[in-house]
């Protein structure tokens, strides 16, 4: 023990030499070292992800103590000490940033060395004596980064993926009962922002749950890309190192610890080349970010104004909206959904590059990936929240306005263009929008149609289901 400005230290030997750190750390020095070369992101792993290491190697212990590969006393320190770390305990313990070379050695090595010094003071002795629990030769006994790593960033994809996916179904609900509140409301449709033909509001906001009850489907389906694990096939799928029995158990052991259906890559090899499982996730998540900025656009330009706006739904008043226009609301809510969704994207962007960068039998890359589909993951989970709790649950329609705008539309007279022609119905849209004048009051006037023919044919409600109006 030396002390150096007057903190107590340890000195702990890597292959690359001696060096001194803290004491009372349950890290080691390989973490520590990582944590000197990669000062990328500022942030540390992922609070889930840690939890996912641990609950990987406390799977490893079991395999390795049932195969007899060590004494089943370090096997059980070693659970114990996973079973603290997965609990919240000695988070502030995992130094490194998420970003990182070396294919993520850097943070297998901070949990086993972590686990291995918890393990220690369970046994009675001291910190960085490691030859009562190694991290090398115990906590990662059969192992390799290169299974550890890709095997726990899918366990953590699968586990933050489940909030999201209760949000998103929370959110379709509440589309629905939008749906069925706002089925009586009649507006005008738009195509390209132009006055197109009626729709009922209930009808738009259905779509709009159709859309994301999709995107769920979607991202509950490519859950099945992550149960396949390279677990066993340690540095390139083969298996060197792996005692045999432990080989046989360790993805059966994890599958019953978790309870998910887990099981071996068909092809171990083909596992630890290839991270497009990853990519898959990744556009399973941009499909639903792109939908929920569509959506949300739709919603900021339906409210949009108020008074000089399209104005024909009132989204609930969340806070001040400038600090010089007195009375100015925004459309907060939808604004940040978009903005999660552009980072949703160019997070797919940075995926894509990383899997593709892969070389021969393994893709040194995953830190990156797994920094950024997660990212993505649990600020799309926060984007659907707010998007759900915070807007679409107190949308209001202004009825009365949406019929008015409606009715100064001309767009109503593509109802009239299976009993006058295109040609005159044509010619009569462009005379309402020079003069003004209603396109029912103008078809009265010119004796081209009835009064009671006008009302039949361009009933609203008739015009936003099949058919030809007044005929069927």
């Amino acid at each position: 023990m030396s002390c150096c400005c007057n903190y107590p230290t340890r000195t702990e030997s890597d292959s690359v030499g001696s060096k001194a750190i803290p004491a009372d750390v349950y890290y080691g020095v390989q973490s520590l070292r990582a944590k000197e070369n990669f000062s990328i992101t500022g942030n540390r792993l992922c609070l889930e992800m840690v939890k996912s290491l641990a609950l990987l190697k406390k799977a490893c212990a079991i395999a390795n103590r049932e195969a007899g590969v060590f004494d089943a006393k370090i096997a059980n320190a070693i659970i114990a000490a996973c079973d603290d770390i997965y609990a919240g305990k000695f988070y502030d313990q995992f130094i490194v940033d998420p970003i990182q070379g070396g294919a993520g050695t850097s943070m297998n090595m901070n949990i086993n060395e972590v686990v291995a010094n918890v393990a220690i003071e369970k046994l009675g002795g001291t910190l960085g004596d490691y030859s009562v629990v190694h991290p090398n030769d115990h906590v990662n006994q059969g192992q390799s980064t290169n299974d550890v790593v890709p095997t726990a960033g899918k366990m953590t994809v699968i586990a933050l993926l489940q909030p999201l996916m209760a949000n998103l179904k929370k959110l379709e609900q509440a589309l629905t009962q939008k749906a069925v509140e706002f089925d009586s409301v009649i507006k005008m449709g738009r195509t390209q922002l132009q006055d197109a033909v009626p729709v009922r509001l209930g009808q738009e906001f259905a779509a709009y749950a159709a859309a994301v009850r999709r995107s769920l489907k979607r991202i509950d389906a490519v859950q099945a890309e992550m149960y396949p694990v390279n677990m066993g096939g340690t540095a390139i799928g083969t298996g060197i190192n792996a005692d045999i029995n432990y080989y046989n158990s360790i993805v059966s052991v994890l599958a019953e610890l978790t309870g998910t259906p887990y099981c071996r890559a068909e092809d171990m090899i083909d596992a630890t080349q290839h991270i497009d499982c990853f990519a898959a996730v990744s556009g399973a998540l941009k499909e639903c970010a792109l939908a929920l900025s569509k959506i949300s656009n739709d919603l900021r330009l339906m409210s949009s104004g108020p008074r000089t706006g399209i104005g024909e739904i009132n989204l609930p008043a969340r806070q001040n909206g400038s600090s010089i226009m007195p009375g100015k609301i925004n459309p907060v809510i939808p604004e940040v959904v978009s903005q999660v969704a552009f980072r949703v994207v160019g997070n797919d962007m940075t995926i894509a590059m990383a899997v593709e960068a892969g070389q021969f039998e393994l893709n040194a890359f995953e830190p990156v990936v797994f920094d950024a589909l997660f990212q993505s993951i649990t600020t799309l989970t926060g984007a659907v929240d707010t998007l759900t709790v915070n807007c679409v649950e107190g949308i209001t329609a202004n009825e009365q306005h949406c019929l008015d705008l409606l009715n100064a539309s001309v767009g109503t007279i593509t109802a009239v263009c299976p009993y006058i022609g295109y040609a005159q119905a044509a010619s009569l849209a462009k005379e309402a929008l020079k003069t003004g004048v209603p396109v029912r009051t103008l078809l009265v006037e010119r004796g081209i149609l009835t009064a009671e023919e006008v009302e039949q044919i361009l009933n609203a409600h008739n015009m936003t289901q099949p058919g030809v109006p007044g005929k069927n």
